[in-house]
């Protein structure tokens, strides 16, 4: 009887041991904004990124990872998994809410029109705080932009934001009320979701003196010296895929971004500049990086908070970017250096081409440059530490990777719809450090900067023009352009690609893995 009650009491003890290994991870997921793959210092940058290094050291780095190219077209299918869809749509808050968790959102909202009305922030999270698309970082706003924010749905004017370091700026207040909103769930003791989009680094360049101060003078050695060097630490840090080769500079080709001029679209030699010159482009790309380096503080702010409260462990964080660096020209950059409240300067070609090392072209473009950034994913005792994996990925594949994590089932309908299919497939094989099987295709960038990818081949237009086509696995730069010698496997993709856009061949949900 005795040995009886002693394997009883094992057995309980042992169940119990496993409740609590089953204990739902909180995940946080956090978006950069027109943000190049050598930005980051875990991608080779020299910009000063401890807390998102820290992630990477830490955790997995892809070394390839695809957006949609643009921030609404990246934002819709990273929330929903789908490349295009409507009602029958799920947000990833619907997920986690279906699986008991307690949602956040703050920071930038931006969707396609076929995103439904039921997936945005106010209905998709328990609380939300955001801005649509652009709006100035340093407030109450100077005049140019008069979009406004809100919280929990109300409208919210610029003088009733709660901050806590004056002045107030957009990336700080941001961080302010997801941090404030944990403090609630802590107490509550639910497993969160916490979707933290910042808007760094897209236009305009307004950032904080001292953070401008710590970078001024470290980019008068030119966009051509630091790419190269970026370049090498990337090799070092294996952190490119095989094969890899630095692109020739060139400026961009986008024929539909504007009001454009050559002085910020095209490629120039830094050592044909005059110093006066060369003082204010260094001041551009200090103020561009001053930017990054804010958002990284406060990510770090999120991490101390977790550590405190005893719940980084427990925690999935992945860290992504919708596009990569963006050249853009507004009329009012002439007026005022970069830098203050004021200021409506923007990143020029040069300097994103810099963001967008060993890659070819920018944001809105399915080239590479536009194409494919950093995504990092950390989660102790889950994912081994400092470790890179070559298989690529896309936005689509989170809401997969969701199911994935939660254990849960993809619902049947939402909202009185039935629910679209998704069309990505679950990374967490990959966060276990096993093999996937890849996605049928990727799909990236506007319909006129459309890329298709179909295993090692890849199809990708500009402006409107005809396909081109790279073997990405030999080519992950896109130097050699196969379309004349290979014009079949150009015309098998595009019919391939045709097909996706007719709804004739879509992906759907895979069998999901217990993690």
């Amino acid at each position: 009887m005795r040995t009886f009650f002693s394997c009883l009491v094992l057995l309980l003890l042992s169940l119990s041991c496993s409740k609590k290994k089953e204990t739902k991870p909180n995940i946080i997921l956090i978006m950069g904004d027109d943000i190049g793959i050598s930005d980051i210092g875990a991608y080779g940058g020299e910009i000063e990124t401890p807390n998102i290094d820290r992630l990477a050291n830490e955790g997995l780095r892809f070394t390839t990872f695809y957006n949609m190219a643009k921030c609404n077209p990246t934002r819709s299918s990273l929330l929903t998994g789908l490349y295009t869809g409507g009602n029958g749509a799920v947000h990833l808050a619907n997920l986690t809410k279906q699986a008991g968790y307690t949602n956040i959102m703050s920071g930038k909202e931006h969707f396609d029109n076929w995103v439904p009305d039921y997936c945005k922030a106010e209905q998709a999270f328990d609380h939300s705080f955001y801005f649509w698309a652009t709006t100035e970082y340093f407030l109450p706003p100077s005049g140019e932009f008069e979009r406004p924010f809100y919280l929990e749905g109300k409208k919210l004017n610029a003088q009733d934001i709660a901050f806590e370091k004056s002045p107030m700026y957009k990336t700080d207040f941001i961080t302010d009320y997801a941090l404030n909103w944990l403090d609630e769930i802590f107490v509550k003791k639910d497993p969160f979701f916490l979707y933290l989009p910042y808007h760094v680094a897209h236009y305009p360049l307004q950032a904080r003196p001292e953070d401008i101060k710590k970078y001024q003078g470290k980019y008068l050695e030119g966009w051509d010296k630091i790419r190269q060097d970026r370049f090498d630490r990337m090799q070092k840090l294996k952190v490119l895929p095989d094969g890899a080769k630095l692109s020739p500079p060139e400026g961009s080709l986008n024929k539909f971004r504007g009001p454009l001029k050559p002085d910020y679209t095209d490629y120039y030699p830094w050592d044909s500049l005059s110093k006066a010159k060369k003082d204010s482009l260094d001041l551009e790309m200090a103020v561009y990086a001053a930017m990054i380096d804010r958002m990284d503080q406060n990510i770090g702010r999120v991490l101390e908070k977790l550590e405190k409260q005893g719940k980084l462990e427990n925690t999935l964080i992945m860290f992504l970017v919708d596009n990569g660096s963006c050249p853009f020209y507004s009329n009012k950059i002439p007026e005022v250096q970069p830098g203050p409240s004021n200021s409506y300067w923007s990143l020029r070609s040069t300097w994103a081409n810099l963001g967008n090392t060993p890659y070819r072209q920018y944001k809105q473009c399915g080239h590479e440059g536009g194409s494919h950034t950093p995504f990092i994913a950390y989660w102790p005792n889950k994912i081994s530490p400092n470790t890179i994996t070559h298989q690529p990925g896309h936005v689509v594949d989170i809401a997969p990777t969701f199911l994935d994590i939660l254990n849960i089932k993809y619902p049947d309908s939402i909202k009185g719809h039935p629910t679209l299919p998704l069309h990505g497939s679950s990374l967490w094989p990959v966060f276990k450090g096993e093999r996937r099987s890849e996605p049928d295709y990727f799909i990236s960038g506007l319909e006129k900067f459309r890329m298709f990818r179909s295993g090692d081949y890849k199809i990708v237009r500009l402006n409107g023009g005809e396909w081109e086509l790279y073997n990405i696995k030999n080519d992950p730069t896109e130097l050699i352009n196969l379309a004349t010698t290979l014009p079949h496997k150009v015309l098998e993709l595009s019919e391939l690609y045709e097909r996706t856009q007719n709804g004739t061949k879509r992906i759907s949900p895979k069998s999901f893995s217990t993690p």
